[in-house]
C-alpha cells in the first residue's frame, strides 16, 4: 500500500512539473506573440503613410510644380520643402492622435477644441467635397495610366478611363467593406508593387547621374519665376502629391499601442517619402530638360520609354498599381470618419453601423464610394485637385490651430508626446497662405463658390442635428431598417456586447 501510495504522489508530482512547463511555455509563447505584434504593427503603419501618399502624386505633380517655378533648382527645393511642412504637420497630428485616441482624424480633434459646429463643417465638407474628390482624382489617374499602352499615341477616350475608374472605385469599396484584414494585407502588397517602380525609376536615375547625365543640372536656378504667388501654387500641386500625411490618425483606434506607433510610423514614413520624391525628380531631369518635362503627357511614361526601352511596358503598370493602392489606403481610412460623424448623429445613423459578419463599417465604406462614383461622371482632374487642395487647407489649418489653442483650454489632458508650440504656429500660418494664395494669385469664383458650400453646412446642422426636426428621422427611420436588414449591420454598441 505503501509504495503504491508513493507512485501516486510521484505520478501527481510528475503531472504537476508538465502541467507548470507547458503553462510557462504557453507564457514564453504568448510573450514572443506580443513582441511580434509590437514589431509588426509599426510595419503596418509605415505601409499605410508610404501606400496613401505615393499614388498618382509624383507622377502627375512634378509637371505642375515646374511649370509654376520655371527651373530645376526651384522645383526639387520645393518637393523637400513640401516634404518638410509634411512631416512638422504630421507631427502635429501625432500629439493631437496620442492625446485624443479616438478615429475620424481631424473630427475629434475639431470637436475637442472648438464644439460641434466646425467638427460638423469638417465632416460636411470632407463627405462630400474632400475624400470623395480624392478618390475620384485617384483612380481617374490610375485609369489613365492603366489604360495608356492600349492607346499609343493619343490619349484614351473618356468613357474607357472613366468606366475603368468606376470599376477601381466598386472593386476597391467591396474589399474593404468585406474585410479589415482583406483591406490591410492588399494595401501591404501594393505598397510593394509602387516600391519597386519607385526604386526602378531611382536607381535608373542614379545610373544615369553616374554616366554623366548632368548637364539638365547646370544654371539650375536660371529662367526661375519666384514670386510668392507662383511658390504658393507649386507647393499646393506639390503637397497634392504628399497629401496621406495625416492618415495614419484616422486609424487610431485600430492600431495597437498608438502611443509608440503612430510617431514612430510618421517619423520614418514621411521622411522616406520626401527622398523618394527628390529624388524620382532628379531622375526625371537626367533625361528630360525643363521644356520637354512640361511638354509630356504622362512623365513617369515619357521616363520609361527613354530609359527601360524594351520593357517601357514596365511603367504604367506598376503607376496603376501605385495609384491603386493609394485608393485602397484612402478608402480603408475615410470609411471610418464616415462611421466616427454617423456615431456623433451628425450624418445618418445608419452610417455609423457595422456589419456583423465581418467588424468592419461597411455602409460607411459603400456611401463613401458611391459618392466617388459621382464625381468621376465631370472627371476633370485639374479642377478636382485645385478644389480639392483650397477646400482641404482650411481644415488642417484650422486642426492644428485646435493643437494650439487646447494647449491652453485643455491642459488637464495627457500628452504622450509634447512638440514645441512653434511647429504648429508655422504650420498653421503655411496654411493660412495655402488658403489665401490662389484666391490672391488667380481669383476665380470657382472658390467663392467651394467656400459658400461649406459654410451651406451651417444650414443643415442647425435644421438637423442642432432643432432635430421630427420629419427627416420619419423618412430615414424605414431607409434605415430596410439598409439594416440587406447589409446585415448593426449599431456598434451591439457588436461590442
Amino acid at each position: 500500500m505503501g509504495e503504491e501510495s508513493l507512485r501516486k504522489r510521484k505520478g501527481e508530482d510528475n503531472r504537476k512539473e508538465d502541467g507548470q512547463s507547458t503553462r510557462s511555455h504557453e507564457a514564453q509563447t504568448t510573450n514572443l506573440q506580443k513582441q511580434a505584434k509590437l514589431l509588426l504593427f509599426p510595419l503596418h503603419g509605415i505601409c499605410m503613410i508610404v501606400g496613401t501618399i505615393i499614388g498618382s502624386g509624383i507622377f502627375v505633380s512634378p509637371k505642375s510644380v515646374l511649370a509654376n517655378v520655371g527651373a530645376v533648382g526651384p522645383c526639387l527645393t520645393i518637393w523637400a520643402a513640401c516634404g518638410i511642412l509634411a512631416t512638422l504637420g504630421a507631427l502635429c497630428f501625432a500629439e493631437l492622435g496620442t492625446m485624443i485616441t479616438k478615429s475620424g482624424g481631424e473630427y475629434p480633434y475639431l470637436m475637442e477644441a472648438f464644439g460641434p459646429i466646425p467638427a460638423f463643417l469638417f465632416s460636411w465638407t470632407s463627405l462630400l467635397v474632400t475624400k470623395p474628390s480624392s478618390f475620384a482624382i485617384i483612380c481617374l489617374s490610375f485609369a489613365e495610366y492603366a489604360s495608356a499602352p492600349f492607346y499609343p499615341g493619343c490619349d484614351p477616350p473618356q468613357v474607357v478611363t472613366k468606366c475603368l475608374a468606376a470599376a477601381a472605385i466598386v472593386i476597391i469599396t467591396i474589399v474593404n467593406s468585406l474585410s479589415v484584414k482583406l483591406g490591410s494585407y492588399l494595401q501591404n502588397l501594393l505598397t510593394a508593387a509602387k516600391m519597386i517602380i519607385v526604386t526602378i525609376i531611382i536607381v535608373s536615375g542614379i545610373v544615369l547621374l553616374a554616366q554623366g547625365k548632368t548637364e539638365n543640372f547646370k544654371d539650375s536656378f536660371k529662367d526661375s519665376k519666384i514670386s510668392v504667388s507662383s511658390i504658393s501654387l507649386a507647393f499646393y500641386n506639390g503637397l497634392w502629391a504628399y497629401d496621406g500625411w495625416n492618415q495614419l490618425n484616422y486609424i487610431t483606434e485600430e492600431l495597437k499601442n498608438p502611443y509608440r506607433n503612430l510617431p514612430l510610423s510618421i517619423i520614418i514614413g514621411i521622411p522616406l517619402v520626401t527622398v523618394c520624391y527628390v529624388l524620382i525628380n532628379i531622375s526625371y531631369f537626367t533625361v528630360m530638360t525643363s521644356t520637354e518635362l512640361l511638354q509630356s503627357q504622362a512623365v513617369a511614361v515619357t521616363f520609361g520609354d527613354r530609359v527601360l526601352y524594351p520593357a517601357s511596358w514596365i511603367v504604367p503598370l506598376f503607376v496603376a498599381f501605385s495609384t491603386i493602392g493609394s485608393a485602397n489606403g484612402t478608402c480603408f481610412t475615410a470609411g471610418r470618419l464616415v462611421y466616427v460623424a454617423g456615431r456623433e448623429g451628425h450624418t445618418l445613423k445608419v452610417l455609423s453601423y457595422i456589419s456583423v459578419k465581418r467588424l468592419t463599417p461597411a455602409p460607411a465604406i459603400i456611401f463613401y464610394g458611391a459618392i466617388a462614383i459621382i464625381y468621376i461622371i465631370p472627371g476633370d482632374i485639374d479642377t478636382l485637385i485645385n478644389y480639392f487642395s483650397f477646400a482641404v487647407w482650411i481644415f488642417y489649418g484650422l486642426t492644428i490651430l485646435a493643437l494650439i489653442v487646447m494647449r491652453f483650454t485643455r491642459k488637464e489632458l495627457r500628452r504622450p508626446i509634447r512638440i514645441p508650440i512653434i511647429i504648429p504656429v508655422i504650420v498653421t500660418l503655411v496654411s493660412v497662405l495655402l488658403v489665401l494664395a490662389p484666391i490672391i494669385s488667380a481669383p476665380e469664383l470657382a472658390y467663392l463658390y467651394c467656400l459658400l458650400f461649406i459654410l451651406s453646412g451651417l444650414i443643415i446642422y442647425v435644421l438637423f442635428v442642432h432643432f432635430k426636426f421630427n420629419w427627416p428621422q420619419k423618412i430615414s427611420k424605414p431607409i434605415t431598417m430596410h439598409l439594416q436588414m440587406l447589409l446585415e449591420v448593426v449599431p456598434a454598441e451591439e457588436v461590442t456586447e
